[in-house]
């Protein structure tokens, strides 16, 4: 019996679409790439982030908000479910800046972003000086000029909200094929045939949300394919005792006492790798953030790559050449995970996702690419 979706790409992205369809009771497949594959998804730092989300796209900021609201419950039903700790902290979280300049720039970009439509105003941020941030952040090194302050913002272990989706998309009957990349998609009368190494699968209709597989993938469907790696390279401490300190892009500590260090863009193409370049200037930084890690030891490193469309902003679309298509890229799949499983599978789900979320279409680009 064919599914009624079949979903290519087994990262944050899809497996919490897979979780929200098969809670609507949806017979649901998802076709995932090998271990090696670029993952995203195991490569990040985990934040449940609302600053800065949506700059030049006010819409990507109120879902950023709306998801960040309805992540307690999330996170929640998910740990009732599996069993599994999500290790989510909604504390509020700092965006720091090193001098004025910077800090001028930011505020400018939020008081323009957050006044930019009536839903944004319920964002809630401020700017606070380094003697006022030491509250949030014991320890702040001198170095630090301030940072924003939000409510909003959280985090919590990726890995565990990876593996908590595929637990819960387990016990509701999930198909999950790891090791069986798509090599070719064909539109039928009655869906989409899928072709694999490891066998072909039939679907009413398709899901993409392959990351970077996009690339090559998404053309064929008459969606857009325009996604490139942005790299990050991170840092980790070995564990120490928790500090009280609230997260922020730049660093964060995790429930195990680690810190993460990074916030790097760095346009590499497809290399994963690390540089000693880059490692030196992560360390430096932490150290001006926290003067106390110059003691701490460093454990290990990695780089990932972030799946970026040409404007940072999301991709949701279906496909008018093969209706029943539809395409899922984005690189906050953390942060937006809880309005993925809910609002977002309900729309595609009732097919709506053009008449929802329509300016999402990654056709926006051709519009810009011309204009």
């Amino acid at each position: 019996m064919p599914q009624d979706f079949l979903i290519i790409g087994g990262g944050v992205v899809g497996m919490a679409a897979a979780y929200g369809l098969a809670r609507r009771g949806r017979r649901v497949a998802v076709l995932d790439e090998h271990d090696g594959s670029l993952r995203a998804s195991r490569g990040n730092a985990g934040l449940v982030w609302v600053q800065g989300k949506g700059s030049g796209m006010p819409r990507y900021a109120e879902l950023s908000l709306h998801s960040s609201e309805v992540w307690p419950e999330f996170a929640e039903e998910l740990t009732a479910r599996t069993g599994i700790d999500l290790e989510y902290e909604r504390r509020g979280g700092v965006d720091l800046c090193f001098d004025a300049e910077q800090a001028e720039a930011l505020q400018a970009e939020y008081r323009a972003l957050y006044a930019s439509t009536p839903a944004l105003e319920a964002v809630r941020w401020s700017y606070l000086d380094r003697e006022a941030l030491l509250e949030h952040l014991p320890g702040l090194g001198e170095r630090v000029h301030g940072g924003t302050w939000s409510p909003h913002d959280g985090h919590c272990n990726p890995l565990s909200l990876l593996r908590a989706l595929y637990a819960a998309c387990q016990s509701l009957g999930v198909d999950y094929r790891p090791a069986t990349p798509a090599s070719a998609i064909e539109a039928t009368g009655a869906g989409f045939t899928v072709r694999t190494p490891g066998g072909t699968f039939t679907s009413e209709r398709l899901i993409l949300a392959a990351g970077l597989g996009g690339r090559q993938l998404a053309p064929a469907l008459g969606l857009s394919g325009r996604v490139r790696p942005v790299r990050g390279q991170v840092l980790v401490t070995e564990r120490l005792p928790q500090g009280g300190r609230l997260p922020s892009p730049q660093i964060r500590q995790t429930a195990s006492g680690g810190y993460l260090i990074g916030d790097v863009l760095e346009e590499v193409g497809d290399d994963t790798g690390v540089t000693l370049e880059t490692i030196h200037q992560l360390g430096e930084r932490a150290v001006q953030i926290y003067p106390d890690l110059a003691r701490a030891r460093l454990v290990r490193t990695w780089g990932a790559l972030r799946v970026m469309t040409p404007d940072g902003n999301p991709v949701y679309e279906a496909s008018r050449r093969f209706p029943g298509a539809y395409n899922l890229s984005c690189h906050s799949g953390i942060t937006l995970a809880a309005f993925h499983a809910e609002e977002l599978a309900e729309a595609i789900d009732n097919d709506r996702l053009e008449a929802a979320y329509g300016d999402f279409s990654g056709a926006r680009f051709d519009v810009q690419a011309t204009g």
